[in-house]
């Protein structure tokens, strides 16, 4: 799993500075940029915790959505030989391109959800 730590449904990324010798990191899933860091685990996390408190707060003060908007569609990039198989595994299977990749990913994003 990549390196993330968890509050109130929000994900933070969480990275290391070797030089710096701190721990940092952003809140992931937001149209806002908001950082946090740490010179220990334990004061990474509290960081992680206060900045989403605020950032809540703020979001609340200003009447502005906290969760990122999503327009439900993005552009994905394989190698031409795998988009030829998943088009061929599509029509076998009587689906369009996008209903075989949604089922693909919501699949992976499911396994993930449970710990698989």
């Amino acid at each position: 799993m990549k390196d993330v730590i968890k509050y109130k449904d929000y994900m933070g990324s969480v990275h290391f500075n070797a030089e710096d010798e701190i721990f940092y990191g952003k809140i992931e899933g937001i149209d806002d940029l908001v950082t946090f860091e740490g010179k220990s685990v334990e004061e990474l996390k509290k960081a992680f915790w206060e900045a989403v408190e605020d950032y809540l707060e703020t979001c609340k003060k200003y009447n502005k959505e906290a969760e990122k908007s999503y327009k439900g569609s993005f552009n994905v990039r394989i190698n031409p030989d795998l988009h030829r198989k998943v088009k061929r595994a599509a029509t076998k299977k009587g689906l369009s391109l996008n209903q075989f990749i949604q089922k693909a990913v919501e699949n992976e994003v499911n396994q993930i959800e449970v710990g698989v």
